[in-house]
């Protein structure tokens, strides 16, 4: 008779069954690589208990946190063709689609949303950075626009949550023609004299962060985002010069100016309430 076997396993079967027992229990910081129990590491919105380091964040999770209850109402993605130039790579564009928004369960790399903020109402757009990296194609360019035009239904601030990689290579041409799309309704929001604030976190990058994200009235970032064009590596090789350590972070921008303000994620919904509540009077 082996005791462990025959006695101890099926006691603790009876407390826990196999499926019920998350997978990982214990999260590594990417910064400091401390190990964070995820329960502790959930309750903190993904913020590193050790070194304050801000890790992913969830669309949705974004959406909750910052709209008074975590009730809004969604805001749904305009249909757009899905695969115009019939891209293919390693495999055909229309099936990278499709597995992203099995895996995402969301049409696109973007989730809109209004509803009020510190008793204010705002339509928010948050960028999605597992759908593709949070690229921006013709999808986010239409959810955008749709988003600017809620704002101006409501006569509400516009936010932006901006997470991306930079323009969608698979619609060439036609997701950097999302960039002057998205100027223009800037805009049309600024003509109807509305607030544009836009929230950057890491990484925001690219075409991205070469049209609306850096178009904002004011500029809020999370500490020690990563904020830019292009890779930090491709800058170095192209100048032959080595880069401040710093170099592209939030706190680096912020020095230069392309920042107003750096927000902890615990201190994001408190900051937009009170500016909110300053830009209605």
């Amino acid at each position: 008779m082996n005791w462990i076997t025959d006695f101890v396993k099926p006691k603790l079967n009876v407390f826990s069954k196999r499926g019920e027992i998350p997978e990982n229990l214990w999260i590594k910081c990417d910064a400091c690589e401390n190990m964070i129990f995820h329960r502790m590491l959930a309750e903190n919105l993904n913020v590193c208990t050790h070194c304050g380091h801000h890790m992913q964040f969830g669309v949705d999770n974004y959406l909750q946190l910052l709209f008074d209850e975590g009730l809004y109402q969604n805001i749904p993605i305009p249909e757009v063709p899905i695969d115009p130039l019939k891209f293919k790579d390693s495999k055909k564009y229309v099936d990278r689609i499709k597995q992203y928004r099995h895996q995402t369960k969301r049409a696109d790399a973007v989730s809109m949303g209004t509803g009020l903020i510190g008793s204010n109402q705002a339509v928010v757009f948050v960028m999605d950075f597992t759908f593709m990296g949070g690229s921006m194609g013709m999808a986010v360019g239409a959810s955008f626009v749709a988003a600017v035009e809620q704002a101006i239904r409501f006569n509400a601030p516009f936010i932006v949550i901006a997470r991306s990689g930079g323009a969608r290579m698979q619609e060439a041409v036609l997701s950097l023609m999302q960039m002057p799309r998205t100027v223009a309704a800037i805009e049309l929001l600024r003509s109807h004299k509305l607030p544009y604030l836009v929230i950057l976190t890491s990484p925001t990058f690219g075409g991205v962060t070469a049209s609306f994200a850096m178009l904002g009235d004011m500029h809020i970032a999370e500490p020690g985002a990563l904020i830019g064009f292009t890779g930090r590596r491709v800058i170095e090789q192209t100048i032959r010069q080595k880069l401040p350590d710093d170099f592209q972070t939030a706190e680096y921008q912020q020095a230069h100016g392309m920042v107003d303000l750096i927000v902890p994620r615990k201190e994001l919904k408190a900051t937009l309430s009170k500016i909110l509540g300053i830009v209605k009077q």
